[in-house]
């Protein structure tokens, strides 16, 4: 596996290049810029599996191991949203409740839901795609595409 970095790569079932920063063999950030970061590299192997995804191909997220340097509420979160299966969705209420130490009945737990998935570091590897009744951190258009990826439109 390449080293740390950037690196970038146009993906035509989005219109837009998916970029993912490495560090210690753990992507640490992904995003979907229109233009890529100048320094940005194309070959990385996760760039492959993410385009295998976004063509349709099953593929398991947990396969790809995330750094996260979010707060401990949150991380729960996220780590979480990793664990819904691929072509099912949650409600934000079920998450929560599904989250260790965190309760539905709670206004302050949900919006630390929703502030964890509005600002998650890694959509796609962390598919905020995949809880309704909330936003994640990829844009609208991206967000209904993976969502008809996976079937749930």
């Amino acid at each position: 596996m390449p080293g740390a970095g950037i690196y970038a790569r146009k993906v035509a079932s989005l219109d837009r290049f998916v970029q993912i920063g490495v560090a210690n063999r753990r992507v640490i950030s992904l995003s979907v810029p229109e233009t890529p970061d100048p320094s940005a590299k194309a070959d990385h192997e996760i760039l492959d599996w993410i385009e295998g995804y976004l063509d349709g191909e099953y593929t398991d997220v947990t396969e790809i191991d995330v750094g996260l340097t979010v707060p401990t509420d949150q991380r729960a979160v996220l780590e979480r949203v990793r664990e819904i299966p691929y072509g099912e969705q949650f409600p934000l209420d079920r998450l929560v409740a599904h989250t260790p130490g965190l309760d539905p009945a709670e206004e302050a737990d949900l919006e630390t839901a929703r502030t964890a998935l509005a600002e998650n570091p890694v959509p796609i590897l962390i598919p905020d795609h995949r809880v309704t009744d909330s936003d994640g951190n990829a844009p609208p258009a991206i967000r209904r595409t993976l969502r008809r990826i996976e079937g749930l439109d």
